[in-house]
């Protein structure tokens, strides 16, 4: 929106970044998905993690990723044998010598014998009789011009092994194109020393990329680029190195030193390494790692970026894992991610990140104490998504309003209206209260300010009153729980539950019980990150006994509890209060349990019990336990315990009064 001086405004398209209109990002299946992951056991961080392992939304996750840059990886270690420079020195080094001894065969000459002698004396290595044949006088032709395409060979590829793109640029080389290579490897040296001296090199790099930016076809932005390009092709120069046999490793270091000597530039490239290690010491200098092995020879430049291109496929590979200490999202470098897959893999990465960052700042994950964990926003939305898979297999009749002819706080409108009370919950009747006010007012003097209204005047509708429920869910936290694989399942269960009746039927109360050696109550915000009890024991005694004190609390609410267990009892509390533990169950731990569970039932309560193992003791005691509650005992699977617990909950809360 712009403002035009006397013609208003003008309305376009929003140009201040991001538009602040639009809706925002959609993480509900991402929380849903970690929400499952930690229902099953698994840690925040570690759903978190599982999730951008697998993506989301289309877009791939890192473990595909990953395998995409395994593939490149294994194309790369095809690209070709790395001596492919020593066998051309060797094959030219043939030559020349194949086409010396033509030319001296036919000629008497004593001076010819004494060449030939000379030829035969040369060291069997190949660097040894390059640099034997330095100073030779060559009477063929061909063979000086074989000898000299040595030596241009060396030059060219010794400088592209350290520069990309080198070998190109000097081809037909010239002893003004060299000596401007000189140059650029000494202010090189000068600017890189410069910068690990903490110096400001920025004016500096401007002036020698535009003195030598011809040696640079990727165009580096800053020194930092520049000497990170350098600095990865040395360390990839040495682990190429690194993988050639003794033999090989011995010949083509002596024909690198040879060339750089020729080329004066022997101290300088020294010094340039060790500039570059001093700049970049954490890469992996010297370390022997993947090196191609293909039928294709390569040049010693070819070679080293070929090296260069596994080193960086292995670090992205190891980014991807995030199998290290410490890892995130932000150690991925696009920059490799891009060159070996492509902008789509970046794209990919930029959602995963923006899920990351989004889950914490749309405060469904915190951050505490270095923790990672679910917030309650996320655990209200954990346990709606919960309750909505459960609705999704329930018949939608039966869910139980058990309404009342009273009037009361909630429920449907009766049609009538009664005079307001202090404490009423009930709305308001509009229309009436006004009336009230003007009748009341009709006989006296007109206010200025309209009809006052008067507490005497409000009247509020009446609805059909509901009974409250009071329901206590008992949980079994036992390790067997984990073990058969029903943790997750139970902890979903209550989540639905404890969502249906806060958000469906807020006239209810809902406590959550845990037991296992002892009872808890548990929290909501607490409950989805809970591990089952290690301790052994199934105390569902002190389980009754913490429901029965609930129960209390809520005396004008109908009593429900449900019980989801997958053992008997084999603990309870003794006098004194401490948890006392047998396997197989004692008597006396039989007899509190039943104790307890007779109390809760003279409340007034009905226990239903969800056994989740068919095993015939806990069917035979579960039974017992109900028949004395009046109440009845399922076998659900674990997948449809959710279905069970919530439809007996819509049945039984409808009370014995509704019945």
């Amino acid at each position: 929106m712009v403002r035009r001086p006397g013609k208003g405004y003008r309305y376009g398209r929003w140009r201040g970044g991001p538009d602040p209109l639009a809706a925002p990002y959609d993480l509900g299946n991402a929380v849903d998905e970690i929400g499952d992951s930690v229902l099953a056991g698994s840690g925040v961080r570690e759903a978190l993690r599982e999730l951008l392992r697998r993506g989301t939304e289309g877009r791939r996750g890192l473990d595909e990723l990953r395998r995409s840059v395994r593939d490149r990886l294994r194309q790369a270690r095809t690209a070709g044998r790395m001596d492919g420079t020593l066998q051309e020195v060797r094959e030219l080094l043939d030559r020349a010598l194949e086409a010396e001894r033509r030319d001296l065969f036919p000629d008497p000459d004593d001076m010819a014998r004494l060449q030939e002698a000379e030829l035969d004396a040369l060291p069997e290595d190949t660097a040894g009789a390059v640099r034997a044949l330095k100073d030779y006088d060559w009477r063929s032709a061909e063979a000086r011009e074989a000898y000299e395409q040595i030596q241009d060979l060396l030059r060219r590829e010794v400088l592209d092994s350290s520069f990309a793109s080198m070998k190109q640029a000097l081809e037909n080389a010239g002893e003004q194109d060299m000596q401007a290579v000189k140059d650029m490897v000494a202010d090189l040296s000068q600017l890189i020393d410069a910068h690990n001296r903490g110096e400001d090199t920025d004016e500096r790099f401007s002036e020698f990329m535009e003195k030598h930016g011809q040696f640079f076809p990727d165009d580096p932005q800053s020194v930092e680029e520049l000497i990170d390009s350098l600095a990865r092709r040395a360390a990839a120069q040495e682990r190429m190195m690194a993988g050639l046999s003794p033999e090989q490793r011995a010949e083509l270091s002596e024909l690198m030193a040879q060339t750089m000597a020729d080329m004066g530039l022997a101290s300088e490239m020294a010094h340039l390494g060790d500039a570059l290690r001093q700049a970049r010491p954490d890469l992996p200098w010297g370390q022997r790692g993947q090196v191609p092995d293909g039928e294709q020879a390569l040049g010693l430049g070819d070679a080293t970026s070929a090296v260069a291109e596994l080193a960086d496929l292995e670090a992205l590979s190891s980014q991807l894992s995030q199998g290290y200490a410490g890892a995130s999202l932000a150690d991925i470098d696009e920059e490799l991610l891009e060159r070996a897959l492509g902008r789509p893999a970046v794209d990919d990465l930029a959602a995963l990140r923006q899920m990351e960052r989004e889950l914490e700042r749309q405060g469904y994950l915190n951050r505490s104490d270095g923790r990672l964990e679910l917030s309650p926003k996320a655990v209200r939305r954990l346990g709606a998504t919960a309750l909505r898979r459960v609705f999704a297999k329930l018949d939608a009749t039966g869910r139980g309003e058990h309404d009342v002819a009273d009037a009361g706080a909630a429920g449907e409108l009766t049609g009538s209206s009664r005079e307001w009370r202090f404490g009423d919950e009930q709305p308001l009747d509009v229309v009436r209260t006004v009336r009230n006010a003007v009748l009341r007012t009709a006989g006296g003097p007109r206010s200025a300010h309209g009809v006052r209204i008067a507490v005497e005047d409000f009247e509020v509708v009446e609805t059909e009153r509901r009974t409250g429920a009071a329901v206590a869910l008992l949980v079994d936290l036992s390790y067997s729980m984990a073990l058969r694989g029903t943790w997750g399942a139970a902890k979903s269960t209550a989540m639905a539950l404890h969502s249906l009746v806060t958000t469906r039927f807020p006239q209810d109360a809902i406590q959550i019980i845990g037991f296992s050696s002892t009872a808890q109550v548990l929290r909501p915000e607490t409950l989805a990150e809970l591990s089952v009890d290690t301790l052994q024991g199934t105390n569902l005694q002190h389980g009754l006994m913490l429901a029965r004190r609930f129960l209390a609390r809520h005396r004008d609410a109908e009593p429900v509890v449900l019980v989801v267990t997958d053992g008997e009892p084999t603990a309870h509390l003794e006098d004194d209060g401490t948890p006392f533990f047998c396997w197989p169950p004692m008597p006396e731990t039989i007899a509190r349990t039943v104790a307890e569970l007779e109390r809760v039932a003279r409340g007034g309560a009905t226990v239903n019990v969800f056994a989740l193992d068919p095993d015939p003791g806990l069917i035979h005691f579960v039974h017992d336990l109900t028949q004395r509650a009046g109440g009845r005992v399922f076998q659900p699977d674990a997948e449809r315990l959710g279905e069970y617990v919530v439809a007996d909950y819509l049945r039984t809360r409808r009370g014995r009064r509704a019945r």
